[in-house]
């Protein structure tokens, strides 16, 4: 940030729409910064059509911003105000490598941890340093957006068993397939096995019409379409055609061992506990397994206990076993997503606001 005191032409405290000296509460701060290099191009996509990025921001941050020219003005309260300056300056950066989209800034926003850094911290990016993975796909290599993500993929990397918990849209499965495809590519695993539960039908598919691999497609939407955008259409279909990637019903996996093979069992918090205990144990040499759900929203009978849920008990001291656990801040969705996930979390504990 560059202070307008120290700025060769600072515009005059009353252009300002809003002057610090006309702030009576003192829990209210404002700044000054200047983005550099002004460029009219790069600061009109910086503040969006009818300046909708800015608002974004001011509502994601609780800050107003004002805005001549390159010459910032963020009014708010003290912590708020810094991260605002931090987080325009890195969206400033961000307009020299292509357009912003709110999906872009939100998605920007949620990988800088918006919200949690202190007061004056400047906001580090993770994308590039030596702790932080990145997957490489056919598709595009891929990075994780935030420290859950990152720890993850970590895990992944790191032990033979993994354990994703947490709500739709943290990117459980998505980074669990992209783990899975770049095994594939170096040639760590043999095949790719995708497994899910198909408890809607009561895993009774039998009278479903065509072969097992169709009947069980609408269950594994979201892992095929990972899929197709890191390997290609026509390249999955000649790798499932060449049972190189495998779809497989919870139900069918009893009896088998699967050696030198990146497992997925995706929703499975719609486990049994017998049925959680058997894919476990379906486990061979060379083999990597990721098992993601999102325990809130079991669909077993109500008698039924998830798997998934008792299985963080059992297994929660074991070596060679990880389990990240996501929160509706890790949400990379629309906004809308993470606000439902946190007003569901906060009525069942019962919360009165």
């Amino acid at each position: 940030m560059v202070p307008l005191s120290q700025q060769k032409n600072p515009p005059a405290r009353g252009q300002w729409p809003i002057s610090p000296d006309t702030v009576l509460n003192s829990r209210i701060h404002s700044i000054d910064i200047s983005l550099e290099p002004a460029d009219n191009e790069r600061l009109a996509e910086l503040c969006g059509q009818f300046d909708d990025n800015l608002h974004q921001l001011e509502q994601r941050l609780g800050v107003e911003i004002n805005s001549r020219g390159n010459d910032f003005r963020i009014i708010g309260e003290s912590a708020a105000v810094q991260r605002a300056g931090s987080i325009l300056e890195g969206l400033y950066a961000e307009t020299g490598k292509g357009s912003l989209s709110p999906e872009k800034i939100h998605l920007f926003l949620q990988e800088t941890a918006a919200g949690k850094q202190g007061a004056g911290e400047k906001i580090v990016r993770a994308v590039g340093t030596e702790d932080v993975p990145v997957i490489h796909t056919p598709g595009r290599p891929i990075t994780p957006r935030g420290v859950n993500q990152t720890h993850y993929l970590q895990h992944i990397l790191k032990h033979d068993l993994n354990f994703g918990i947490g709500p739709a849209g943290t990117g459980k499965t998505y980074l669990a397939v992209a783990c899975a495809v770049q095994a594939l590519e170096q040639d760590k695993v043999s095949r790719l096995v995708l497994v899910r539960p198909a408890v809607e039908a009561g895993e009774r598919l039998g009278f479903l019409p065509g072969d097992m691999t169709q009947k069980v497609d609408p269950y594994l939407r979201p892992l095929y379409d990972a899929l197709y955008e890191m390997l290609g259409l026509d390249r999955v279909a000649k790798l499932i055609e060449r049972n190189v990637i495998e779809i497989a019903p919870l139900a069918f996996m009893r009896g088998r061992s699967l050696n030198d093979a990146f497992i997925i069992l995706d929703e499975g918090q719609n486990t049994t506990v017998e049925q959680m205990k058997m894919f476990l144990t379906r486990i061979g040499f060379g083999s990597t397994a990721v098992v993601t759900g999102d325990i809130t929203q079991v669909d077993l009978p109500k008698q039924t206990q998830s798997g998934l849920r008792q299985v963080t008990d059992v297994l929660s001291d074991q070596q060679g076993i990880s389990f990240t656990f996501f929160t509706s801040q890790d949400v990379v969705r629309h906004p809308l997503v993470q606000r439902i996930i946190s007003a569901y979390e906060s009525h069942d504990r019962g919360d009165k606001s």
